[in-house]
């Protein structure tokens, strides 16, 4: 799908869905001072739950990621089979039930392209790096699993949208819900308006601003 300049300028785009609230820009002290729990390839990544800070703080979807953006960070987009081997990881051993992504359906204003139809299928993209997922009917290519949940709260496979037959709540972001339904750590589409923790990773783009618009910070 291409990266986005909301990333960046915090205005507008796909990611406001809620009461007009927007992105939130980066603080130039909070990236230099950003958490730093654990490094892949030279990219950091925290965990909201073990900031001493955030350790009692579950937000929305939106919220969520602009907790992360504070730090030059974003929800976690996880993009590769390590990756999510690594936030099984994390979740089975801190004992979490769940946690955000930035992952989000296009289903809002310009998503009725023909090649992200049917949207529960082809149109889930992980906002903070605009990369688009696979098919959620189909296992990822070289991944051997598929991370998306075969049951939920109506007993069927994942995604779903649930909760818009009991409410008329679309779930439109995705979480990674541990056992929730005795299916082991799975993705899961969610309502944006529940709270739970989140992953955070660094954001070349948001990186790359703070540093172009402070020319002696040490990120």
């Amino acid at each position: 799908m291409g990266k986005s300049t909301e990333q960046v300028s915090g205005k507008g785009g796909s990611d406001v869905n809620d009461g007009g609230r927007l992105l939130s820009l980066p603080e130039a002290d909070a990236c230099a001072q950003r958490p730093k729990h654990w490094e892949r390839n030279g990219h950091w990544y925290f965990l909201s739950t073990n900031v001493s800070t955030y350790a009692d703080i579950k937000s929305d979807w939106l919220d969520a990621r602009n907790l992360c953006r504070k730090h030059c960070m974003d929800a976690i987009s996880i993009e590769t089979v390590e990756e999510n081997d690594m936030v099984l990881d994390i979740l089975e051993k801190q004992k979490l039930p769940y946690v955000w992504t930035s992952g989000r359906l296009c289903n809002f204003k310009g998503c009725d392209r023909e090649d992200l139809q049917p949207v529960l299928i082809n149109g889930w993209f992980w906002s903070g790096s605009g990369v688009k997922l696979a098919k959620t009917n189909e296992t990822p290519a070289g991944w051997g699993y598929q991370p998306w949940s075969a049951t939920g709260h109506f007993k069927r496979p994942q995604p779903d949208n649930a909760e818009f037959e009991i409410n008329e709540t679309k779930e439109s972001c995705l979480g990674v819900l541990n056992n929730v339904y005795k299916d082991g750590i799975k993705w899961h589409d969610i309502g944006c308006y529940h709270t739970k923790a989140v992953i955070c990773e660094d954001s070349p783009p948001l990186l790359q601003y703070i540093a172009a618009t402070n020319p002696n910070i040490k990120l």
